[in-house]
């Protein structure tokens, strides 16, 4: 059984998976280019010693980055980890990208005797430092066996789709185009409420009750009635995420109107300065475009 685990990316989702596995029990090394974040981690509990001192140990890596190129970075950059793991480690990688990298980069780690699990992750801050996260994960047998005391660690659920690298990145793809038209969506109909004198706390003791509610109306939703925007996923996450899925849309040759509209709002956002916000901050987009003052604002 794997209980030895280095997870690189110790940042919102990193730092809560990374307590969740020594929680669990395993010894656990993180690793983060923020000298700041690993010495935190160390006063949590995680365990020390510098990737020199302790790769050759580890029996899974879980890489919790932004996104394909900072994970091929992580395994294959200058000071890539990949040829220096014992053959037979386990790649976790947790970044959204499109299906044919994931599956790019497991065949450069199977060249290396490394297995590779393409595991997407969902669910949120909060949920990661509860070891509660949705994993959506494709791999080898051998993969799956060897992460499995660390996906046991940071998941409530294991969703295990098959042996072909890349069929979890397809569906964390089809999530985020969900969700990303809906916090976009949210925001559109709460602002569209304040034009017909529904303000954002009435909106939020009704609509919930109704058949237009969603999970991000819910969860976001009380960002912008509270006017805070403090964040817990920040906009500049969705210009990258569906970014991807029109990617992999335009080589699948689908139109993908939904998520192209959501998109450029995201942009908008992030082009306004937005982009570290809360993603409800896409809420201003709207407020800014039809002369609303949201809650909160001058």
């Amino acid at each position: 059984m794997s209980d030895t685990v280095g997870i690189f990316g110790l940042g919102a989702m990193g730092f809560g998976m990374a307590g969740a596995l020594c929680r669990a029990g395993l010894v656990t090394h993180g690793f983060d280019i923020d000298a700041d974040a690993v010495a935190r981690f160390r006063a949590a509990g995680g365990a020390g010693g510098t990737f020199e001192e302790v790769g050759v140990t580890l029996d899974a890596v879980v890489i919790v980055v932004l996104n394909a190129a900072q994970t091929e970075s992580v395994l294959f950059g200058t000071d890539g980890i990949a040829a220096r793991l014992t053959a037979g480690t386990v790649i976790i990688a947790c970044a959204t990208m499109a299906p044919q990298v994931a599956r790019d980069l497991a065949g450069r780690c199977a060249a290396l005797g490394l297995h590779y699990l393409d595991a997407p992750i969902s669910g949120g801050t909060f949920r990661a430092a509860d070891g509660e996260l949705s994993i959506l994960a494709s791999g080898s047998k051998e993969a799956f066996a060897k992460a499995r005391p660390a996906l046991d660690a940071m998941a409530a659920t294991v969703f295990e789709l098959g042996d072909q690298v890349g069929a979890g990145s397809s569906m964390k793809a089809i999530n985020q185009m969900l969700v990303g038209v809906h916090i976009a969506a949210m925001a559109e109909a709460m602002t569209f409420g304040m034009t017909q004198g529904v303000s954002p706390e009435q909106f939020l003791k009704i609509i919930p009750q109704c058949a237009g509610t969603s999970w991000a109306l819910e969860s976001r939703g009380p960002h912008v009635r509270d006017g805070d925007y403090t964040p817990l996923s920040a906009v500049d996450i969705w210009p990258k995420d569906l970014g991807i899925v029109m990617d992999i849309a335009h080589g699948a040759k689908f139109g993908a109107p939904l998520t192209a509209a959501a998109l450029q709002q995201f942009m908008a956002a992030s082009g306004s300065g937005l982009g570290r916000e809360d993603d409800a901050a896409v809420a201003k987009v709207y407020a800014r475009n039809a002369g609303l003052t949201l809650p909160g604002q001058a």
